[in-house]
């Protein structure tokens, strides 16, 4: 899954051909199969007619990346709530950005609000997206999230008084 937003498009699961419930030995296996399976080394030669840097190269990236999400159980537990949200989610969902949230300094804790349109708010705080492994910066009165290495995701907010839900994606750049 490259980005949880709107569609779900092909997940770590799709990538190293698993169902969401699989151990973790499972997960090994299948990372060792597809990384024998995709190597670059070993298809140069398989597919030395068509660029087969730009496809095969791309999905060895991806079983790369499968691993190090699958292969953690805290960065997996991440990935499934996540996913699971997005599923849940998908339809009906308004996608917002960090930008479009008012910002409140409580001292230690920072706020983040985006009003609703029942006259409520969808609130985060810093220590819920810290613990997501999201922490927020601040830099004067800005405030951005350190995303180091981290793949595009998103949260997704309810309403504190109505059934309505935002999405607050969360940029890797």
């Amino acid at each position: 899954m490259n980005s949880i937003s709107g569609s779900i498009g092909e997940t770590y699961y799709d990538v190293l051909s698993l169902r969401e419930d699989a151990s973790f030995d499972e997960i090994r296996a299948s990372y060792r199969s597809a990384l024998l399976n995709f190597h670059p080394d070993k298809l140069q030669a398989m597919c030395h007619k068509s660029h087969p840097d730009d496809i095969m190269g791309e999905r060895y990236f991806k079983v790369q990346k499968a691993w190090e999400v699958l292969g953690s159980s805290k960065s997996r537990a991440s990935y499934d709530r996540e996913l699971q949200a997005a599923k849940g989610d998908a339809i009906g969902a308004e996608s917002i950005s960090l930008e479009d949230m008012v910002v409140e300094d409580k001292g230690e804790v920072v706020e983040l609000l985006y009003q609703c349109r029942c006259g409520d708010y969808f609130f985060i705080d810093s220590g819920e997206l810290d613990e997501m492994g999201y922490p927020l910066l601040r830099n004067g009165s800005k405030v951005s999230l350190r995303t180091l290495n981290a793949l595009p995701a998103s949260v997704v907010l309810p309403c504190g008084s109505c059934s309505l839900k935002v999405r607050l994606l969360i940029d890797s750049n």
